[in-house]
């Protein structure tokens, strides 16, 4: 464990969680995560980003890249996390940036929808939007890389899950980092690893829930891709650390997958806290989980010559 990390554990669970779960609704948590974002990022590396605009279904969806794809060029189509009320392209866009020069190809950030002013289908409803109008401007599916932390990475599988059983193009590979994939909470560390988790606020998981579902059924595989197909869906690789509540969503998604013949990666880190990969500026282990990750996707989809970073 490096000294970082010690450090940043002290600050997590005594600052960041309990200021976290202090929050009195989703636009002041919004800000709170914009505030942290920045700080974390020690500045706005999405200023260095090209913005662009995905139009469909009678609505437009903005977007950040870190470099336009143009296509036969493979990229990164990486959902953002914070659990489906905040975040944005802005907020990830240090750590989508980090993983284009890694990978070397382009990420892309959509700027989906957020509850509770749009609950759920709206996230996911903007996810196969955006893969539509992908499809639609001439991108090879196999040139994607789909991926996303945390709500973002349950919004990937639940959209490759959609994908497959619809019969529609497949992305060359899946990467999620710490994946929120059952709103039911029915995994067993959401309770046992309440004490040990460093940054999310147990006592607000279902209020966040609520939130977010607005009285839908929890488990719809749009929003809980645990309990969704996935039959011919390509590698998939999943991060998350042992000592965080959301631990048996990734396990549990991995046996799913695997149920189902699916190539699953699965890399379980030791006490870290939820999507460390955020942190890569600060820790040592966020840059070798995403190190990893690169890696990963370029085993998959080889950077081509035109594709940029």
């Amino acid at each position: 464990m490096s000294w970082q990390l010690k450090a940043m554990r002290v600050l997590l669970r005594h600052g960041v969680r309990r200021s976290l779960g202090r929050q009195p609704d989703s636009i002041a948590a919004r800000a709170w995560f914009e505030r942290g974002a920045w700080l974390n990022a020690r500045g706005r590396p999405y200023l260095d980003f090209a913005p662009d605009t995905f139009s469909g279904s009678g609505r437009e969806l903005a977007a950040l890249w870190s470099t336009h794809a143009a296509p036969g060029a493979p990229f990164m189509l990486y959902f953002h996390g914070g659990g489906y009320v905040m975040g944005n392209p802005r907020t990830h866009a240090a750590l989508g940036g980090f993983l284009a020069r890694k990978a070397a190809m382009p990420c892309c950030l959509p700027d989906y929808r957020l509850a509770p002013e749009q609950p759920f289908p709206a996230a996911f409803e903007d996810a196969v939007l955006v893969w539509q109008a992908l499809m639609a401007r001439g991108h090879a599916p196999g040139d994607i890389a789909l991926g996303g932390d945390s709500a973002g990475g349950g919004l990937a599988l639940a959209l490759l899950g959609h994908l497959c059983t619809s019969g529609q193009p497949l992305p060359g590979c899946v990467f999620t980092f710490s994946p929120f994939t059952d709103m039911t909470l029915s995994g067993e560390s959401i309770r046992t690893n309440a004490k040990s988790e460093l940054l999310l606020p147990f006592e607000r998981i279902e209020q966040l829930r609520n939130r977010v579902l607005a009285g839908a059924d929890p488990a719809d595989p749009r929003i809980s891709p645990l309990f969704a197909q996935f039959r011919g869906a390509p590698p998939v690789l999943i991060q998350m650390a042992r000592t965080e509540i959301l631990r048996d969503d990734s396990r549990r998604m991995a046996e799913h997958l695997r149920a189902q013949g699916v190539d699953v990666t699965v890399q379980e880190w030791g006490n870290l806290p939820h999507v460390w990969q955020f942190f890569h500026g600060w820790l040592p282990e966020s840059r070798k989980a995403l190190n990893d990750a690169a890696a990963f996707i370029r085993q998959w989809i080889p950077p081509h010559p035109s594709g940029g970073s």
